[in-house]
């Protein structure tokens, strides 16, 4: 037997009559229980009678059906409709706004809400982002139902923004947007407005790492957006769980009044980082690049030198090269992470490495980086000093995102609301 579908708009504005088919009212809205299901149920509906909005329990109704709903009760009962936590209405609270598609992490717009009758009762099961659908709410019924469905999006992949919902127990779950990548909870963020920005940071924030790692992949002014609303001591708590170089550029953008008290609640190891970071131009190879690398005696055993890279909190990609260093301190070569592992354990690094490493200085220009990372096809950029002693490394990833120009995510439609 093929599943009933029903349009939420279908049902909204339905006359509720009484047994003998006398009008009783009008149904204003539907609500559903979020929990652990994938499709929330339908559990009963707002009614307005006599100028009171009421609350009619699916059990009391014949059933859902376009423009005429069946009473089944004795009575209504004349007590005030209130939300209870964990209820949503499904016209007021998500209808025209906007939802979080998991599947495709972007923003969707909730033209239409379809449900369906699941054994015996009737649940929601998709949103409609088309835009068409939204003629349904202007139209008369008659001509509403005759616009087709565009292609729906099933609800299991939804998760809609409840911050406005009066019940303080709803929020976004964090065990959801966790799955997703810090890229793509930060698209969401660029796409939503403040408000739902907000209340994607609040979720994540129940994982100080990961929020972290939204922060770095926000663009300037929506860092600067959410920054700006912390005290003092929230701004350094996060900035202690970035990455030096993305704290440092953060940290710049930040008011001048507020910079040295922020930069004052960071541990020491993270603040003397930052402060060397600080001291280089932005836009050269000293302001871009990374503090945290893996560079070890060029005597070092090999096996030892995976057990350094196995426990380094460097980052993943800094560490995709390690990095040999003489006894007067300078680099004598670099080893990709691969050669060591192909290597016999009991060999030292520095007959691994390749000698004469192709390097930068911290004063050059992105475009002289550019250079020398396309001429010698780097990754991972060494940045050494004038005695060749490293301090620092850059990253193809960082500097891509230094020359792709501003907005980028925008003007390629990244972080655009899907219809």
């Amino acid at each position: 037997m093929p599943i009933e579908i029903l349009h939420l708009s279908s049902v909204v504005k339905s006359a509720l009559v009484d047994r003998d088919g006398d009008r009783l009212g009008r149904v204003e809205d539907l609500i559903a229980r979020l929990g652990f299901v994938a499709h929330p149920p339908v559990t009963g509906l707002v009614v307005r009678i006599a100028h009171r909005q009421l609350f009619v329990p699916m059990a009391l109704v014949s059933d859902l059906a376009p423009g005429r709903i069946q009473f089944l009760g004795d009575t209504v009962s004349l007590q005030r409709f209130e939300r209870r936590p964990g209820e949503l209405l499904l016209s007021r609270d998500l209808r025209a706004r906007h939802l979080i598609n998991l599947q495709g992490a972007r923003l969707i717009r909730a033209n239409e809400i379809e449900l369906a009758r699941v054994d015996g009762r009737w649940e929601v099961v998709a949103v409609d982002p088309s835009p068409r659908v939204a003629l349904r709410r202007l139209l008369p019924r008659s001509l509403g139902r005759r616009i087709p469905a565009g292609k729906v999006v099933d609800w299991a992949s939804i998760e809609p923004f409840v911050a406005h919902v009066p019940t303080a127990r709803l929020r976004i779950p964090y065990r959801k947007l966790s799955r997703l990548h810090p890229a793509q909870i930060a698209d969401l963020v660029e796409a939503a407005s403040h408000e739902e920005g907000e209340e994607i940071i609040e979720a994540v924030g129940q994982d100080r790492e990961l929020e972290a790692d939204v922060f770095e992949e926000l663009d300037a002014e929506h860092q600067l957006e959410f920054v700006r609303s912390r005290t003092d001591a929230e701004a350094a708590r996060l900035l202690a769980t970035m990455a030096p170089d993305d704290a440092a550029d953060l940290l710049s953008e930040l008011d001048q009044e507020r910079r040295l008290p922020v930069l004052a609640l960071l541990p020491a190891p993270k603040q003397r980082k930052i402060r060397a970071l600080l001291s280089y131009n932005p836009e050269t190879a000293g302001g871009i690049m990374s503090p945290d690398f893996l560079c070890l005696d060029d005597t070092t055993p090999v096996s030892e030198v995976l057990e350094a890279v196995r426990t380094s909190t460097a980052p993943p990609e800094a560490l995709a090269v390690v990095f040999a260093r003489g006894e007067d301190g300078r680099v004598t070569g670099t080893a990709s992470v691969v050669s060591l592992v192909q290597a016999p354990p009991g060999s030292s690094l520095g007959s691994v490495v390749r000698p004469n490493p192709a390097h930068v200085h911290p004063d050059w220009d992105l475009h002289a980086v550019t250079r020398k990372m396309t001429d010698f096809n780097l990754t991972v950029a060494p940045v050494m000093d004038e005695e060749h002693r490293m301090i620092g490394v850059i990253t193809v990833d960082d500097l891509l995102e230094m020359l792709l120009p501003t907005g980028w995510r925008r003007d390629f439609g990244m972080t655009s609301v899907e219809e």
